[in-house]
């Protein structure tokens, strides 16, 4: 092995060498070979004197890693041990049972069961635990190696050992892998007699076909309104948003352009077919997750003032990839241009650093942005994403409520109160009655559920900063007793913030009987965005308002 890698760094350094040599020295290419010649010596010497055996694999990714870094964050190098999943990404589909499967303390645990698909047929439900895949236990097994267990040829035969809920022994079941497409629209349906909704949460192929029919099954349905989520999408094919902009605005109308490097390579997409309506009013949920082809259907539809963005600001990427196969079957997505939509503005955030925790654009200066104008005399801003018509403030969970939730007790609770009941009846009404509060507060009697909140951290933070400093104790004791405060306060969060946790608690349950579908359709009643939408519709005058250039 040493000596196969010092034969090709030996003829690596040749070629760079004699290139080298015939390149001039003002040339931006002598640059390049100078610097590819000092990389290669560099690990020569590595490979020959460090201390312990280098993996040539890991540290030239970590080098080519770090030098993309340094530019967008999109630009990324796929070696081939991930060019699947790249792939599925894009296509959307791959051949496996059509199940999310990952680590609920410790145990590899359905999470999800998408209807229709093998691991839905064969009976796996959500909660079971899969403990062996063809033999092979899983106890010491990463996600990603068991995602590479489930994934095969289609057509091929599979066997779990599950664990159930109320099942002494585990049982084997036996899952024939397929092919499976994953779904760009996962629900459509009506809110109420007057209400369409979809959610969309990708752009892979066919997402525009998909929203296309899912429209026109809802109007079939009665729908006078359509609602069209964008919220948590991170985009896609460009293609796709083109399509599925194509849905709602008229045919041979621009939707964007890309602009980047070699002008001879700008392009404009414009819609090529006919819309399925034109006039339905129409509302996008956005939020601060929707990104990239997210942001250009959102925004065309801003510009055009075909209808009312609600929700959040959008995330900010403005920007164009296009994969480049290199050697060894790896990949390099790169970023090759900026896109713009109609308005002329682009959606990229200014500062790539600049962001919130949760990935969200950060704040930008007023005198950084440059104002546009929609089509119909609206002024809209660049600078970094797309702002909703109609802002809707962020939900932000109580700490209890995060806590329960990262220690997988309102997962666990609800997979038990799915075993000791038939039904819960249309999801859209279902709510837990207080009784059934009770009994998970008595449930949770003897689990642990510890958690901090901001309050506590930063008295510890502000007593720690104290003890180096003199003189202190009345202060210490005083925030002592606020702390026991705090504490005794926390005794009671089960109550104080009950209709949150149940909430959550209600879409976890509902999700053990109709799926993904559950979840969607309980969330209804309770959804600020969904809510804030229907009083738009129930308001006719308020809708167009906002449309229209004050």
């Amino acid at each position: 092995m040493k000596r196969l890698i010092k034969i090709s760094l030996v003829m690596v350094l040749s070629i760079i060498l004699l290139v080298a040599a015939k390149a001039p020295a003002n040339d931006n290419y002598f640059a390049i070979i100078k610097n590819l010649d000092i990389f290669a010596t560099l690990y020569k010497e590595l490979n020959a004197q460090y201390v312990d055996e280098l993996n040539p694999n890991v540290l030239i990714k970590t080098g080519i890693d770090a030098m993309l870094a340094s530019l967008d964050p999109y630009t990324n190098y796929i070696p081939e041990d991930q060019i699947e999943n790249y792939r599925t990404l894009t296509t959307g589909e791959y051949g496996g049972i059509g199940a999310v499967v990952q680590r609920v303390d410790g145990i590899n645990t359905v999470l999800m069961s998408y209807e229709g698909y093998p691991a839905h047929e064969a009976g796996l439900k959500i909660g079971d635990q899969i403990i062996e895949i063809n033999d092979i236990d899983l106890s010491d097994k990463s996600s990603q190696e068991i995602s590479t267990l489930l994934k095969g040829q289609s057509k091929s035969g599979i066997v779990l050992k599950v664990k159930r809920f109320g099942t002494k022994e585990p049982f084997d079941v036996t899952v024939s892998r397929e092919k499976i497409s994953i779904k760009n629209v996962p629900y459509h349906g009506m809110i109420n007699e007057e209400v369409g909704y979809l959610k969309l949460t990708d752009f892979t192929q066919k997402a525009g076909k998909e929203v296309k029919d899912a429209v026109k099954s809802l109007k079939n349905d009665g729908a006078k309104n359509i609602i069209l989520d964008l919220r948590g999408n991170p985009g896609g094919l460009l293609q796709e948003s083109v399509n599925i902009s194509n849905v709602f605005i008229e045919k041979g109308k621009e939707v964007v352009t890309t602009r980047g490097k070699f002008a001879s390579r700008n392009e404009t997409y414009k819609t090529l077919n006919e819309p399925v309506d034109t006039e339905i009013p129409l509302i996008v949920l956005t939020g601060s997750s929707s990104a990239s082809a997210s942001e250009i259907v959102a925004g065309v539809i801003q510009d055009y003032d075909r209808g009312v963005l609600v929700g959040r600001k959008t995330y900010g990427k403005g920007l164009v990839q296009v994969s480049r196969q290199l050697s060894y079957n790896s990949q390099l997505k790169v970023t090759t241009a900026k896109y713009y939509i109609p308005s002329g503005r682009c959606i990229q955030a200014i500062d790539y650093s600049n962001r919130n925790p949760d990935g969200s654009v950060g704040k930008i200066p007023d005198s950084l942005k440059v104002e546009f104008r929609t089509f119909g005399g609206r002024a809209v801003f660049d600078g970094g994403g797309v702002d909703p018509d109609y802002p809707v403030a962020e939900k932000e969970f109580a700490a209890i409520s995060r806590s329960l939730s990262n220690h997988h007790l309102l997962f666990h609770y609800a997979t038990e109160y799915f075993y000791s009941r038939e039904d819960i009846g249309d999801p859209r009404k279902f709510k837990l009655t207080d009784s059934e509060y009770n009994e998970f507060i008595s449930w949770l009697g003897d689990k642990d559920y510890s958690y901090q909140t901001k309050m506590e951290k930063e008295i510890g933070q502000l007593m720690e900063n104290l003890k180096e400093e003199e003189n202190n104790d009345q202060v210490i004791a005083s925030l002592k007793a606020a702390d026991s405060q705090i504490k005794a306060l926390k005794q009671k969060d089960l109550i104080n913030h009950k209709t949150e946790i149940k909430r959550l608690l209600e879409q976890d349950i509902a999700s053990r009987y109709y799926l993904e579908r559950g979840i969607i359709e309980v969330s209804f009643q309770n959804d600020d965005d969904v809510q804030a939408a229907l009083r738009l519709f129930e308001n006719p005058q308020e809708y167009s308002k906002l449309l229209k250039a004050q």
